[in-house]
C-alpha cells in the first residue's frame, strides 16, 4: 500500500449494498478500475481484479481458511491486507485501503501528482 496521499471515494452507504457471491467477493468500478471487494467476517478488502501472474480473475477465486485470496487459475494466494503473495511465487496483488465509516464505505485511491506521477 502506498503511504502517500489518498483520495477517499464513497463506494456504498453500507455493506448490504454489495452483491457478494457465494465466495464472499464482488466487483465494483472506481476510477476506471475494476476492483474486487472481498469480505472475511466483518472485514472488507479491496484489490485488483486480475492476478499479477497470469491475469486470472480474483473475484472468481475464493478465500482460503486463513483468509488469503486465491486466484482461480493457478491457486496463487495473496494476503488481502498487504497484497503479498503467500504461496511463495513472489508476486504482489495491487490493493487499496477500505474503511467502513458511520456515513458509508470508502476506498482510498492514490492521488496523482504533477504529470500523473
Amino acid at each position: 500500500m502506498n503511504t502517500g496521499r489518498y483520495k477517499w471515494t464513497k463506494i456504498a452507504e453500507s455493506v448490504t449494498e454489495f452483491q457478494f457471491a457465494a465466495n464472499n467477493m464482488t466487483t465494483i468500478q472506481v476510477a476506471d478500475k475494476t476492483i474486487t471487494i472481498a469480505r472475511k467476517d466483518k472485514d472488507l478488502f479491496a484489490c485488483a481484479n486480475k492476478c499479477p501472474h497470469a491475469g486470472g480473475i480474483i473475484s472468481e477465486g475464493f478465500m482460503d481458511a486463513a483468509g488469503n485470496l486465491v486466484c482461480p487459475l493457478h491457486r496463487y494466494r495473496f494476503n488481502p491486507r498487504n497484497g503479498r503473495n503467500v504461496s511463495g511465487e513472489g508476486y504482489f496483488l495491487k490493493h487499496w485501503p477500505i474503511e467502513q465509516r458511520a456515513d458509508g464505505i470508502y476506498i482510498g485511491m492514490e492521488e496523482k501528482g504533477l504529470f500523473g506521477f
